[in-house]
Parts: structure tokens; C-alpha cells; sequence
């Protein structure tokens, strides 16, 4: 992925952006088509792997090896508009602005039941700790439980490569950062959380440089 210096996302911040926005699309190679193959499947971190599950039917957990999961946060279309420069000399054009984070790693399924049965207990505490009553495994006939482990084959992908890139109007000045948030506020939820997510940048990264200065996407 190319990522200029200033939209570097440390690992630390990549690995949030992950737990936030657990699901990746999931690329593989089909060696017998000779192309590659994608799925949308949430991957949670356990120890040094990130893990999921596949319907069987799904042929990419047949395709282990060389894999990347792409996990994407807000992201929002820029309107030169919103430059100050605009109104100055025009010289601006629109952009977009993203998060988003690309783990290369080695894909490897399994089969077993208790370790499906681990894995679907960790997602779903994961997942419901969200709600006030949170739902568990054990709350559903224990037979039934089985039966839909038949039907998934679990994922995991090992031996992680983690890129992240935060593309959030940085190379901007502090006055074009604070136009462009403020014009994302003004839109859809989407756009008020990248305009958020801008805002943190921000406060991370101190002020943005002088107008024009910086790289694209």
C-alpha cells in the first residue's frame, strides 16, 4: 500500500482501528483460476493471529497461504469548497479522505470442533458486550450448537504484517483541517465521523503544516 510520511498510522493506532471496525475483506489467490478471490468476513485479534469463521461453502478458506485482510474505518469525499484557497486563487481540487489498514499474513483453516466452538464463544463475547443482557453460546440448545459448527470452517491469519494509513487532511494547514471538518459536520454520520476522526488526528499529531504543503493520497 503506498502510505506518505504523513499519513502513517502507528501500529498501535491500526490495531484500534481493527477492533473498531472488525470487518475485512478478506483477499486470497485461487492458484487453479489464477486470480484472486475476496470474501467480507469480522476478524478479531487473539493473541498474535487474527481469527473468524466461513460458511463451508465459501471456497476462500480452501485457499490457505499468501492472504490480506483490508479493514476500513470512516471515509469521506472532500469538496475543494471547503479551502480556503478557493476564494484566494482557486488552485484546489476535491479529494478523499480515509483510514484504513492492510494486514498481509498467512491464511490457515480449521476444521476441529472445539476449536470452532472457542473461536464462535470469543466472537460472540466480543461482539455482545455491547448490550446490556449480552447473549451467549450456552444460551442455545447444545445440539444445535454442534449442527451449525458443521456449517463453518474456522480462519485464522498467522505470521501478521500490519500497514496502516490514515489519510486525514495532515499535509493540510490548521485553518483548510478546521474548514474541511467543519463542512463534514454539517453532512451525513458518515461524514461527521471522519470529521472526528480529523479531530483526533489533530490532537495527535499537533498543528498541520503551511497551506499546499504535503502529499496526496
Amino acid at each position: 500500500m503506498y502510505v506518505p510520511r504523513a499519513f502513517v498510522q502507528p501500529d498501535d493506532a491500526a490495531w484500534r482501528t481493527i477492533a473498531a471496525q472488525p470487518l475485512a475483506q478478506l483477499v486470497v489467490i485461487d492458484p487453479a483460476a489464477g486470480a484472486l478471490v475476496a470474501t467480507p468476513v469480522p476478524l478479531v485479534a487473539r493473541g498474535d493471529a487474527l481469527v473468524g469463521h466461513l460458511a463451508r461453502p465459501n471456497p476462500v478458506w480452501q485457499h490457505g497461504g499468501e492472504a490480506l485482510a483490508i479493514f476500513t474505518a470512516a471515509d469521506a469525499y472532500v469538496s475543494p469548497r471547503w479551502y480556503a484557497a478557493k476564494a484566494v486563487d482557486g488552485r484546489v481540487v476535491p479529494t478523499w479522505n480515509y483510514t484504513t489498514v492492510h494486514v498481509h499474513g498467512r491464511l490457515v483453516a480449521h476444521d476441529e470442533e472445539e476449536w470452532k466452538l472457542e473461536l464462535v464463544r470469543l466472537l460472540t463475547d466480543r461482539f455482545e458486550a455491547a448490550f446490556e443482557e449480552p447473549w451467549s453460546v450456552d444460551d442455545a440448545p447444545a445440539e444445535h450448537v454442534r449442527g451449525l459448527l458443521r456449517g463453518i470452517v474456522g480462519i485464522e491469519l498467522v505470521d501478521l504484517r500490519v500497514e496502516g494509513k490514515a489519510k486525514l487532511s495532515q499535509n493540510r494547514d490548521d485553518a483548510d483541517r478546521a474548514a474541511i471538518a467543519a463542512g463534514l459536520l454539517a453532512r451525513t454520520d458518515g461524514e461527521r465521523r471522519l470529521a472526528e476522526a480529523m479531530g483526533a488526528a489533530r490532537d495527535a499529531d499537533g498543528p498541520g503544516p503551511r497551506a499546499g504543503t504535503g502529499t496526496g493520497a
